[in-house]
């Protein structure tokens, strides 16, 4: 039986990465006078990291910390500041709009009083500018669970984050599906027995997906409609997808 239905953020809810967090990375560079500039080609490679900040750190490893960089943890600390309130700029001037079927699909959900959550690596105040602007905040202030940044200690791959979920929702891993876009997001959820749909985006539909339970390009609005509650609810109880 369905109990819950778990969200991951970016690339899920909104596709932020290439427009949103990349452009935001960048910009931040560029205000602390770094001479780095991410390609939308790096950060397809780069987002094999969850994690912004653990991001910067593999980076910087990779191609010789900056000069300035005194303090290690003190300046990515201040650069992933800086780049969240560039990243919260963008997603509250409207640039990127919600994914097809999410606002559809939470409304189902919420219709039918199906607890949601929000797992993501993502920072907590920007996963938390993300529902309140793009899914409004009357539908944000219904989600039981909204977990994101370092609400735990290992990130995606690490089942922890779904984990801890299902702790908070008091649900069971087979209640629960989870859609995600990315196989770090998928091997968390699978890890923490959950069932998973994928819906993939630019930087992911090449992705190996081959133990999600279903994989879309995206949830759909009508006239176009792929992924439905029954259908997760059917998922649920049959360990299949029936629009699959």
């Amino acid at each position: 039986m369905l109990k819950a239905l778990i969200f991951d953020c970016d690339g899920v809810i909104v596709d932020t990465e290439r427009d949103g967090h990349r452009v935001a990375f960048n910009r931040a560079f560029a205000a602390m006078g770094l001479p780095h500039e991410w390609s939308v080609e790096l950060y397809g490679e780069l987002l094999k990291i969850a994690g912004g900040k653990e991001r910067m750190k593999h980076y910087f490893d990779q191609v010789g910390w900056p000069s300035i960089a005194t303090d290690r943890e003190a300046l990515i600390k201040e650069l992933h500041q800086r780049k969240t309130d560039l990243f919260m700029q963008i997603i509250e001037s409207g640039q990127l709009p919600l994914r097809p079927g999410v606002k559809r699909l939470v409304d189902e959900a919420l219709a039918e009083e199906i607890p949601l959550a929000v797992c993501s690596t993502s920072n907590e105040r920007a996963v938390h500018t993300v529902l309140a602007t793009l899914l409004g905040p009357e539908r944000k202030a219904r989600f039981a669970a909204i977990l994101a940044g370092d609400v735990v200690k290992k990130k995606k791959p690490d089942p922890d984050i779904y984990h801890l979920a299902r702790e908070r929702l008091g649900v069971q891993p087979a209640e629960c599906v989870v859609i995600e876009d990315s196989r770090n997001g998928l091997l968390a959820a699978k890890a923490a027995g959950m069932f998973c749909v994928i819906t993939t985006n630019g930087y992911t539909e090449g992705e190996d997906f081959r133990e999600a339970d279903a994989v879309f390009p995206e949830l759909g609005d009508p006239p176009k409609v792929r992924v439905t509650l029954k259908d997760l609810r059917h998922l649920c109880a049959t360990g299949r997808l029936s629009a699959a």
